[in-house]
């Protein structure tokens, strides 16, 4: 993303020192580490981590919907699944109409 170790190790509230570490492959970076570092770069642990997972969820804006879905009461997610499923389902109309 173009961060210097001293501006990642900032944003994640790390020392730079440990961000040259985790890059260098002297140290791992324990599992609170991680998210820091995911967070500061708005990416999952599993993309960091290089799990198989699909780009599109890694986009910042899948990982503020997440954290919001975090803070959500059930009923509030309830409600959030069906919002989306509509709008999905309105989408999808919407390309297969600009289709050729």
């Amino acid at each position: 993303m173009g961060y210097t170790q001293a501006t990642l190790a900032a944003r994640a509230g790390l020392a730079p020192a440990a961000i040259s570490h985790f890059e260098n492959g002297v140290r791992r970076p324990s599992a609170k580490n991680l998210e820091r570092l995911a967070d500061a770069l708005s990416v999952s642990v599993d993309y960091l981590m290089d799990r198989d997972v699909s780009e599109r969820t890694t986009k910042p804006q899948f990982q503020a919907v997440f954290r919001h879905m975090a803070d959500m009461s059930d009923e509030a997610l309830i409600d959030l699944q069906r919002f989306s499923e509509r709008l999905a389902e309105v989408d999808r109309m919407k390309r297969e109409s600009s289709d050729p």
